[in-house]
C-alpha cells in the first residue's frame, strides 16, 4: 500500500517508557543441541541415510540466544516487556571446546565438505567431522548423534529435535520381553526379544544386528564408556526409547555369534534351546522368558536323558564293558534317543571302539538301524575296524567300501548294518553314497577333518547325514578352530558359523583370555561332547592296556611288498626242495626280514627295487599318534628292533619338532638320557631292542609302543616291563603297529602256539637252530594277502 505520511507513522512508535526492562544478566547459558536432518539435496542419492547435523544454541533463563553470536548485551521484547542479555561468552567458548572434545566441527570450518552442501547448512550447525562428502554422510547419522546423546547431556548439554530429524526420544524405563516359539519342521525355533511400548511388542534383534554392523553399538564396552551408556532403540520410523548397553549387551550375550549380520527374523536350530537358560537369567525377574516346555527345558531334559538312558550293553556284545564305558554307551544311546549327533572325545586307547560298537548293537536291537551306519575311517584303520567288529560285534554285517573293485559293492549296501570307508574314499565316491540313505554317519579319528574345507568335509555335508558322530582322542590339538569344525560336522548350528565362532569365542579365549567366552563355550558343548581322560577312570583300567594298531600298506609300498613276496616265495621254494625246511633257516629268516622291513618303512630295504619308495603306511600312522600322544601329556618308549627305523623316525620328529632321545648300542652314556626321561624332561624316548630291552629302569613312562613288533612274548614282555615295574604308578598302555595282511599280521597269530617260531626269529636270530615248524607255517607266512 501507500506509504503513511511521517506523522502517522511516527505515531506508531511505542515509547520506550511503555516497556518495563527485565534484567537477565546473572543468569549462565544452557547449551542447547537442535538435531536437524537434511533429506532433499542434489548430493543425496536415493535411499542414503539423511545429513543430520545440529544446531547450536544457548538457554538464558528460557530466551535462546545463536550459537555464533557476539559479546555484550542483547535486549529483545517478550510479551511487553524489554529483556536484556548480558551474554556469558567465555562460557559459550567453553561449552564449544567441550562439543569440539567429543568430536563436532562447526560446519563452517569442516574441510573437505562440498561448497554446495555447506551453503546449504546454517552457520550455527555443527558435524562430525567426514572426508569430502561421503564422508560426512557416513559419519553424520541420526544414529550418530542419538549415540553421543548420553555421554552430553551428563555434561549439562540439552538435547532438541526439529521436525526434520526423524527421531523422537521416549521417555521411561524400557519393558523387556522375550519368546520363543518353534518352526513347524521341528528343528528351528524363532526368538524374538524387544519391547513393550504402549501394549505393542517391538522386536528390537533385527534392529540390534543392523547397529552392530553398522558399528553403531558393540557386544563390549568402549574405552571410557560411560557406566550409565545407552542406544536409542527403535520403536517405529519416528520414535526411539533409551537403552541401557550394560542391561542389553546382557541380553546379547547368549545370542552374540547370531546377531553378526542383519537379519529380518531370529531362527535358530532346536540344539540352541540350551541358550534360553542363559537368555531367562538376564531377563528382569519381572518380565520372564515365555518359551514351550520343550525348548525351555532342552538343556536339562538332555542331561537328564543322559543319566537315566540304558547304560546295559546289548546282549549280542561280546566284551565287558567298564563303568566309564558303560556311561559313555548310556550318553550315545541318549543323544540318539534326542535325534542329536555328538563327539566322544576320549582319551587314546579307553576304548571308543567298542563303546560306538555297542551302541551300533543296541540301535540294531532297537530297529533303529533301518538304514546302515556310514563308518568313515582313516585307510591305516580298515582292518582295525574289520577284526574289532568281528569280535565284538559278530552279528553287525559290515560291508568295506575300499580297493579298486569297490564300485561293484555299492548294490549291497542296504543289506548291511555298517558301511566301511575312508576319508580318501569319500569324496570320490559321494555322487554312489548319495542315493542310499544312512541312518547315522561315524567319524573316526575326527581330528582328520579339522580343516573346514577338506574334500572329505564338504563330501560329508553334501550327503546330509541326519545324524552324525564323532570319536576322537584329539578334539583340540592346535586351536580352538579345531573344536568348531567337528562340533559342526556332529551338531550343526551350536557354535554359529566359522566367522561368528572366531569372533565370538576363539579370539576372546585365545588372545584375550576371557574367561567368561570359557565358560559360555563350555556351557554350549557340554551336553554334546563326552571326554575322558585316563587320569579321571585309572580305577577302571587294568595296570596294563595292550592295544593293536593296524596298518594297511598301499601304494608303491603295497607293490614291492608283493613283489618280494612272490619273488622270495618262489625262491623259498627251490631252497627247501633241495636242502629241506629243516636246513633252510638262514634263507627263511632273510627273506622274513625283508618283508618285515618292507612293511616298517622300505627305505630299510637294500635291493633296487625299493629304491625310490617314498610311502610308510606305518611311519605315517606312528607320526599322527605321537603329537596326540604328547599334547597329552604321555610319557613314551618307542622300541625298534632296527637302529637304521630310529634314525628315520627321528628324522621325521625333528620336522615336526618333538623332542626325543635315542638309545641304540652305540650310546655311551646311557645314564644321562634315561636320568632325562625319569625327570620329564622329554617326553619321548627311542629305544632299540639290545639296548633298551633290559637294564633299564623307566617308570616314568606310561606308553610302550612297539614300531615293529617282537615275535618273541617274553622279549617283548620284557621292553615292556621297562615301564610296568615295582614304582610305577600310573596305568601303562602298551600299542603294537601291525601291518595287515603280511607276515607281520601272520606271526602275530602264530607266536601264541608257535614258541619255537617266536624263538627262531627273534632279531634275525636263530640261524644256526632247527626251525620248529612245518611247511603249513611258512606257506601260512607267505600267503598272499586277503583280497590280493
Amino acid at each position: 500500500g501507500a506509504l503513511l505520511p511521517a506523522t502517522r507513522w511516527a505515531a506508531h512508535i511505542p515509547a520506550p517508557r511503555a516497556f518495563d526492562a527485565v534484567a537477565r544478566a546473572e543468569l549462565s547459558p544452557k547449551p542447547v543441541l537442535t538435531l536437524h536432518a537434511l533429506t532433499r539435496h542434489a548430493r543425496l542419492a536415493a535411499g542414503t541415510p539423511p545429513l543430520a547435523y545440529a544446531r547450536l544454541s544457548f538457554d538464558y533463563g528460557g530466551e535462546r540466544l545463536p550459537g555464533r553470536g557476539g559479546e555484550g548485551l542483547v535486549r529483545r521484547v517478550r510479551e511487553g516487556k524489554l529483556v536484556e542479555i548480558a551474554r556469558r561468552r567465555a562460557e559459550e567458548l567453553a561449552t564449544m571446546e567441550r562439543l569440539e572434545a567429543a568430536g563436532l566441527t562447526p560446519a563452517v570450518d569442516t574441510e573437505g565438505l562440498p561448497w554446495d552442501l555447506a551453503d546449504t547448512l546454517p552457520e550455527d550447525a555443527w558435524l562430525f567431522p567426514g572426508t569430502g562428502h561421503v564422508g560426512a554422510l557416513e559419519v553424520n547419522t541420526p544414529a550418530r548423534w542419538l549415540a553421543l546423546r548420553a555421554r552430553l547431556e551428563v555434561e549439562g548439554v540439552q538435547f532438541d529435535y526439529a521436525p526434520s530429524f526423524p527421531f523422537e526420544v521416549l521417555e521411561g524405563a524400557p519393558q523387556w520381553y522375550g519368546v520363543a516359539t518353534p518352526e513347524r519342521d521341528g528343528q528351528q525355533f524363532a526368538l524374538e526379544v524387544g519391547l513393550e511400548i504402549e501394549g505393542q511388542r517391538v522386536n528390537l534383534l533385527p534392529a540390534v544386528a543392523q547397529a552392530l554392523a553398522e558399528r553403531q553399538i558393540s557386544l563390549a564396552p568402549a574405552a571410557h564408556e560411560p557406566e550409565d551408556a545407552v542406544w536409542y532403540a527403535p520403536v517405529d520410523a519416528r520414535r526411539r526409547i533409551p537403552v541401557r548397553l550394560a542391561a542389553l549387551r546382557a541380553l546379547l550375550a547368549p545370542l552374540a555369534e547370531y546377531l553378526d549380520r542383519p537379519r529380518e527374523r531370529l531362527l535358530l536350530p532346536r540344539v540352541q534351546a540350551g541358550r534360553l537358560a542363559e537368555l531367562r537369567g538376564a531377563m528382569p525377574a519381572e518380565r520372564p522368558l515365555d518359551a514351550p516346555a520343550e525348548l525351555a527345558g532342552f538343556t536339562q531334559r538332555l542331561l537328564r536323558a543322559a543319566a537315566e538312558a540304558s547304560d546295559i550293553p546289548p546282549e549280542t556284545l561280546r566284551a565287558e564293558l567298564r563303568g566309564y564305558q558303560r556311561e559313555g554307551l548310556r550318553w550315545m544311546n541318549a543323544l540318539a534317543e534326542a535325534d542329536l549327533g555328538g563327539v566322544l572325545a576320549d582319551d587314546m586307547g579307553l576304548g571308543k571302539t567298542v563303546q560306538l560298537l555297542a551302541h551300533l548293537l543296541v540301535l540294531k536291537a532297537r530297529g533303529a538301524l533301518n538304514a546302515p551306519a556310514l563308518l568313515v575311517v582313516p585307510t591305516s584303520l580298515i582292518p582295525n575296524w574289520e577284526q574289532e567288529s568281528a569280535r565284538f560285534a559278530p552279528t553287525l554285517r559290515v560291508l568295506t567300501l575300499h580297493g579298486a573293485q569297490r564300485g561293484e559293492r555299492f548294490a549291497a549296501i542296504p543289506e548291511h548294518d555298517v558301511v566301511l570307508t575312508t576319508y580318501a574314499l569319500l569324496p570320490r565316491d559321494v555322487s554312489a553314497l548319495h542315493r542310499q540313505p544312512f541312518a547315522l554317519a561315524v567319524l573316526d579319528e575326527a581330528q582328520q577333518v579339522k580343516n573346514p574345507r577338506t574334500r572329505a568335509r564338504r563330501a560329508l555335508k553334501e550327503l546330509g547325514i541326519p545324524r552324525v558322530l564323532a570319536l576322537t582322542g584329539t578334539p583340540l590339538e592346535n586351536h580352538l578352530g579345531e573344536l568348531w569344525a567337528q562340533i559342526d560336522l556332529t551338531v550343526p548350528g551350536l557354535l554359529g558359523d566359522e566367522h561368528s565362532f572366531r569372533k565370538f569365542y576363539r579370539q576372546p579365549i585365545e588372545k584375550q583370555g576371557e574367561a567368561e567366552a570359557q565358560a559360555r563355550l563350555n556351557r554350549r558343548i557340554a551336553p554334546f561332547i563326552l571326554r575322558r581322560t585316563k587320569a579321571q577312570v585309572a580305577r577302571e583300567l587294568p595296570a596294563k592296556t595292550e592295544i593293536t594298531r593296524n596298518v594297511r600298506l598301499e601304494g608303491r609300498q603295497r607293490e614291492l611288498y608283493e613283489g618280494l613276496r612272490l619273488s622270495l616265495t618262489e625262491e623259498l621254494r627251490q631252497v627247501i626242495a633241495q636242502r629241506g625246511i629243516e636246513h633252510s633257516g638262514i634263507v627263511v629268516l632273510d627273506a622274513l626280514l625283508k618283508l618285515r622291513q618292507v612293511c616298517c618303512d622300505p627305505r630299510l630295504v637294500k635291493l633296487e627295487a625299493a629304491r625310490g619308495v617314498q610311502e610308510s603306511a606305518k611311519l605315517e600312522l606312528l607320526m599322527d599318534m605321537l603329537p596326540a600322544l604328547v599334547d597329552e601329556g604321555r610319557s613314551i618308549l618307542l622300541f625298534s628292533q632296527f637302529t637304521s627305523m630310529l634314525a628315520l623316525i627321528g628324522r621325521e620328529l625333528e620336522r615336526l619338532r618333538i623332542p626325543y632321545l635315542l638309545l641304540t648300542g652305540d650310546t655311551r652314556d646311557r645314564a644321562t638320557p634315561v636320568r632325562r626321561f625319569q625327570a620329564g624332561e622329554v617326553p619321548l624316548f627311542l629305544l632299540s631292542l639290545k639296548a633298551g630291552g633290559v637294564g633299564l629302569n623307566l617308570t616314568a613312562a606310561d606308553t610302550v609302543i612297539h614300531y615293529d613288533p617282537w615275535w618273541n612274548p617274553a622279549a617283548e614282555a620284557q621292553a615292556v616291563d621297562r615301564a610296568h615295574r615295582i614304582g610305577q604308578d600310573k596305568p601303562v598302555f602298551v600299542y603294537r603297529l601291525v601291518a595287515a595282511g603280511t607276515v607281520e599280521e601272520r606271526i602275530e597269530a602264530l607266536k601264541q602256539r608257535k614258541a619255537a617260531l617266536a624263538e627262531a626269529v627273534l632279531e634275525g636270530g636263530g640261524t644256526r637252530e632247527k626251525l620248529s615248524f612245518g611247511q603249513d607255517d611258512l606257506d601260512l607266512l607267505l600267503a598272499p594277502p586277503p583280497g590280493g
